[in-house]
């Protein structure tokens, strides 16, 4: 049983090597987002805004409020009656006074209503500004996400420029012990080889860096062996759809304009409410009696301050000017977004053209290169001839590779550009 089990865990082994770890560029925009320290501050924007709108909340409740005050004036009321036996007492010039008052607000205007609807606003601004910077995230994944793919194709096309080499050094390794060919062209094969080796350690060391990078935007330890999975080509539309963050921002700050007048208009309605006083002082509610006592009294107080009507048409003004400000900085932006668009498109249709130049290209220098190999083992061409051929392939092929991983990059800068 322990060496059927132990025979069943090295057959496994292969298994679970390939059994690697492949990542989507959708999976690196969500888990960097997530992981990025910015969105913390999401969370306290949230509470921010629960413990402004219970502040104003408060406002709707009883309002207790606790006086005193102690005075003397020059002169108190009297009463100027004069008869026998008949004596009232003058007050004291020096008063004193205790009360507490509860009041509860019946109409305050809409005031009450217009701050949490400026709270909700402000914190919807707040908010919004913090997805824009969220946003830029994916312009640095992208970056290291096609760079570790193009990297990954760069050394996949050396490794098969290394075949290529190892079958050219077999050959001529045995036209050498045939007598057929010089020693010196097996050395410059190998030495092509090596610099082909060369070439894939500086990619695999930049791969390496690029996926330390992206480990630590996702916040998960990434190794040599993890894959990337190489995305759609997207498609193109002729007049697309802007959905930025910016442009809902512009909007977030409209409303919180028209906000913040509505609650200045409340500044020119009458506020209504209920109030009861309980206090002790001298003198009290009875102005003749110069002692101390206890008093009490409630009732419904009207207050209407006309003040507020001077500069309701100036807020008037002022609003229809911010909201102007507004719309410009919003027109700017959709201005300028489309003039990048615009050369977004015609940076793709470039590249479309050289992807399909580049295909011409390698068929022919693939073509070449193989009239050069055969030429080389017959002794009609030098090495060196050959050699010149096989780096010219290899250099088509990698620039068909550069331009397609341009390709690439552009269409998902173009979708970021337009709020995709």
């Amino acid at each position: 049983m322990r060496k059927s089990f132990f025979v069943l865990c090295l057959i496994s082994m292969p298994f679970i090597n390939l059994a690697q770890e492949v990542l989507t560029i959708e999976q690196c925009y969500e888990s960097a987002r997530n992981n990025y320290p910015l969105i913390k501050q999401k969370e306290l924007i949230e509470q921010s805004k629960e413990f402004s709108i219970a502040n104003v909340r408060s406002g709707l409740l009883p309002q207790i409020s606790i006086n005193a005050q102690a005075t003397y004036q020059s002169d108190v009321t009297q009463v100027p009656i004069t008869a026998p036996g008949f004596n009232i007492e003058a007050l004291a010039k020096d008063q004193y006074k205790v009360y507490g008052e509860v009041t509860q607000s019946l109409y305050d205007g809409g005031t009450t209503k217009g701050q949490k609807t400026i709270v909700e606003t402000s914190a919807r601004v707040e908010d919004q500004k913090l997805e824009i910077e969220l946003y830029k995230i994916k312009e640095r994944i992208n970056q290291l996400f096609f760079g570790i793919l193009l990297v990954d194709e760069q050394t996949k096309q050396l490794e098969l420029l290394q075949k290529d080499l190892e079958r050219n050094i077999a050959r001529t390794e045995s036209a050498v012990r045939n007598g057929t060919a010089f020693k010196m062209s097996v050395d410059l094969l190998q030495a092509e080889y090596l610099k082909a080796e060369q070439r894939i350690i500086e990619t695999q060391s930049m791969r390496q860096a690029f996926i330390v990078m992206l480990g630590y935007f996702i916040n998960k330890p990434l190794t040599e062996t993890t894959q990337l999975e190489k995305p759609i080509i997207l498609s193109i539309e002729d007049q697309p759809l802007l959905t930025r963050p910016e442009l809902t921002l512009f909007n977030y700050q409209n409303e919180m304009l028209g906000a913040q007048y509505e609650l200045g208009k409340t500044k020119t309605l009458p506020r209504v409410g209920l109030f009861f006083q309980g206090g002790y002082g001298r003198p009290a509610l009875n102005q003749l009696k110069n002692e101390f006592d206890t008093y009490y009294l409630g009732g419904i107080r009207l207050n209407w301050s006309l003040s507020g009507f001077y500069n309701s048409k100036r807020d008037k003004q002022l609003l229809d000017l911010n909201m102007r400000q507004v719309n410009a900085q919003k027109e700017t932006f959709e201005f300028n977004t489309n003039l990048i668009t615009g050369q977004q498109k015609q940076e793709l249709n470039k590249l479309k053209k050289l992807i399909s130049v580049d295909d011409k290209i390698i068929e022919l220098r693939t073509s070449i290169k193989q009239t050069a190999e055969m030429q080389q083992e017959n002794g009609v061409i030098t090495t060196n001839d050959y050699l010149r051929e096989l780096n010219a392939e290899d250099q088509a092929k990698q620039n068909r590779l550069l331009h397609e991983m341009q390709l690439l990059m552009a269409l998902y800068a173009y979708q970021n550009t337009i709020g995709n």
